[in-house]
């Protein structure tokens, strides 16, 4: 049976790109989290793992698997060890030929996660500079370090998404619905 792996680190981002080679056949299995979580924490990444029906996997390109190359090359080695094919859109090679492994996928993917690995921890470090920078200027808008922030005072922040979870409404689609992080919802809820 083939799947398709797709993630989005926010559930506001697209995910058209990584389906355009979806095959209407495909198990689709998506996770909505940071590529810095280990794929075998993941939701779907950890139910991928264990169906051992799989045996031939496509993800759009190799940062969707994760942005920590430690991570990427153990995952990869999981399949390989299942015999599950791994094939990434962007590069069109496989991870193993003839259920052999493929060296120049090896070394493609590890070039390529090692790459993500350092995107992220740029981007990373480009944040914390604006946030400084916005901090000298007087304009940062983040909660102290260490205070406290009342029950109260948090939930009357977001009324709408109170409002949304009374009606039944679920995590994601109250997220949505509120223009609010799916985390947000979740401390929303954990708090009433």
């Amino acid at each position: 049976m083939k799947a398709r792996y797709a993630r989005v680190s926010t559930p506001n981002q697209k995910l058209e790109r990584q389906l355009i080679k979806q095959n209407p056949n495909d198990k689709l299995y998506i996770d909505v989290c940071s590529g810095a979580i280990p794929f075998a924490e993941r939701l779907e990444g950890s139910k991928l793992l264990s169906d051992g029906q799989i045996d031939h996997i496509s993800v759009n390109s190799i940062d969707r698997l994760g942005r920590n190359l430690l991570d990427v090359l153990n995952t990869l080695k999981c399949f390989e060890e299942k015999k599950v094919v791994v094939k990434v859109d962007n590069l069109g090679i496989e991870s193993l030929v003839n259920n052999k492994p493929n060296q120049a996928f090896n070394l493609i993917v590890s070039v390529l996660a090692n790459i993500s690995e350092m995107e992220r921890t740029t981007m990373l470090e480009r944040q914390r500079e604006g946030i400084e920078m916005a901090r000298a200027k007087g304009k940062y808008k983040g909660r102290i370090r260490g205070s406290k922030e009342s029950k109260d005072e948090f939930l009357s922040k977001y009324p709408a998404v109170i409002k949304r979870l009374k009606e039944g409404q679920s995590l994601r689609n109250t997220a949505k619905l509120c223009d609010v992080s799916l985390g947000t919802v979740q401390k929303v809820k954990a708090v009433l």
